[in-house]
């Protein structure tokens, strides 16, 4: 089949109801990430049956409508996360349909859907559907193949980027699983691949399946909303965001709008789409948490870190810690940091923030209902240098309180230094600064003033200023974070000066990605 027909499109529809009904009960197996749906299979099959049965019930001329047909009955039957996903997947394809429904339409229509559909959730995380799609949208752009290439080049690479999920949510990983939703993708595109090849085939993905018992711990609360102003919805999204996660405002391309929260206050969610528009088919259903898996040892309980600057964030990754990696000057939403929590394995969470703002963020995400269900502890740090000191003495083999004791203790005890540009004239303890000087603190008390330029040397020389000031107090070990500002050779610099004035003391030095301090400095 060369282009895609009316009977095509409704051929899809039923074959992704028998594919989806027949990998429910497996796909509902797979119970480990609360920001999915713990029945991701039943939802997706539901909200596939609508659209179906929408489709039957109309008499479409050309493909085009069907699919658009097909899109209004998916968004409008909607249910969980992952059938609000499904739905813009659908609703991506059927925007696009004008024309012959060809092979290059179909590779611009899931570049288009790849958009809608994450344009849709608040916080889109690696490793779930929405990462298979991104990879199928990449796969097939430009394709100019007939429409059955493309659609098998489609699912190839859904099926290649399924096994890859594991890799990227630490939570998949540990429970040895594929992402659920995303298995569900494979089948649904598995399914157009049959109808354009018009061979059914058996179509064998690994899907491991872990179950656990579960317990009430929020609700999910979904409605449909009209009459809402195109541009209310970040602020609708930001409302629901602060009740919860798992947030996602789905539209139709018609006017109306699905709308999908995981939180604790059903009526805080429902007040939010009343102050912006008309709600309807309001649906609010428990939502199931696992038993959180826990990691090698049976050890129940999990580090994860909150910081600025993106190579410190990788950095703590490549360590796998659950990281959180917020834009400098910017704080996390309640979304965001109960998403950093569900990541995490063990009902024992211990979080280090890198800063003072980041901790009041830690600290609210804490004791917000949608995280009732684990035991969080937020240590408090000022500084990325005391993330990692915290880090460095993390044990999994010790007791829980013991671990976070010891942790504490570390962070405290790191003194703190940095080297930042000023910015503008300013006073200060020790003189005036002007715009462009060298300003040095220890435990942000401003301890000395280089004149500009900021050069390497002059940086360097500051450096070693402020580290003999900390290291007089005593110290073994010097951490070293360069910022994304500092110039490529002065950590190398500064690591020769200190082994020739202090060859004593133990350094590491690693790039940060920070935007505020050219260096940041931990004795310990």
């Amino acid at each position: 089949m060369r282009v895609l027909d009316t009977a095509a499109v409704s051929a899809w529809a039923a074959g992704c109801v028998r594919s989806l009904a027949s990998l429910r009960p497996a796909i509902d197996g797979i119970n480990v990430y609360p920001v999915a749906d713990s029945d991701t299979g039943s939802n997706m099959l539901f909200t596939m049956t609508g659209a179906a049965r929408e489709l039957s019930e109309a008499t479409p001329e050309t493909a085009a409508e069907a699919l658009k047909v097909l899109a209004r009955g998916a968004v409008a039957a909607a249910k969980g996360n992952s059938g609000v996903i499904l739905s813009q997947v659908i609703r991506g394809l059927a925007d696009r349909a004008e024309g012959d429904l060809d092979g290059p339409w179909l590779a611009r229509a899931l570049g288009h859907a790849d958009e809608v559909a994450t344009g849709a959730v608040s916080r889109p995380v690696a490793g779930t559907i929405l990462t298979v799609l991104h990879a199928v949208a990449l796969a097939v752009r430009g394709a100019t193949s007939p429409l059955p290439e493309v659609a098998q080049k489609a699912a190839k690479e859904a099926a290649h980027a399924l096994e890859k999920t594991p890799e990227q949510l630490p939570a998949l990983a540990r429970a040895g699983v594929v992402d659920a939703g995303a298995r569900g993708l494979v089948a649904v595109l598995d399914a157009l691949v049959d109808v354009l090849t018009g061979a059914p085939a058996e179509h064998d993905h690994a899907l491991e399946v872990h179950t656990e018992s579960a317990e009430v711990y929020a609700w999910e609360v979904m409605y449909l909303l009209d009459g809402v102003d195109e541009a209310n919805l970040p602020t609708l999204r930001k409302e629901l965001s602060g009740l919860g996660d798992s947030v996602t405002v789905a539209g139709d391309g018609s006017g109306s709008h699905a709308v999908h929260v995981h939180c604790a206050d059903i009526g805080g969610a429902i007040e939010a789409g009343l102050a912006l528009g008309r709600p309807r088919r309001i649906r609010v259903e428990p939502l199931l948490t696992p038993t959180p898996i826990e990691p090698g040892g049976g050890i129940d309980r999990t580090v994860v870190a909150v910081v600025h600057g993106g190579a410190l964030a990788e950095l703590l990754r490549a360590e796998s810690i659950p990281v959180l990696a917020v834009p400098e000057g910017g704080t996390p939403s309640v979304e965001d940091m109960i998403s950093l929590l569900n990541e995490a394995a063990g009902r024992h969470v211990t979080v280090l923030p890198g800063s003072v703002a980041l901790t009041a963020a830690a600290d609210t995400a804490a004791g917000h209902a949608m995280a009732a269900d684990r035991d969080v502890v937020v240590i408090p740090c000022v500084s990325p240098v005391q993330v990692l000191a915290a880090l460095a003495v993390h044990d999994a083999g010790r007791r829980t309180n013991d671990d976070v004791v010891a942790m504490a203790e570390a962070a405290a005890a790191t003194r703190r230094g940095e080297l930042r540009i000023a910015q503008e004239e300013s006073l200060t303890w020790v003189g005036r600064a002007q715009s462009g000087d060298v300003v040095g603190l220890v435990d942000d008390e401003v301890v000395l003033i280089e004149p500009a330029p900021a050069s390497e040397t002059n940086l360097v020389a500051a450096a070693m200023k402020v580290l003999n000031r900390m290291l007089a107090l005593g110290g073994e070990l010097v951490t070293v974070l360069s910022g994304a500002a500092a110039p490529p050779g002065v950590a190398e610099e500064l690591a020769e000066q200190l082994r020739v004035e202090h060859p004593e003391v133990e350094l590491t030095s690693y790039a940060s990605g920070q935007a505020d301090a050219v260096l940041l400095m931990g004795v310990e």
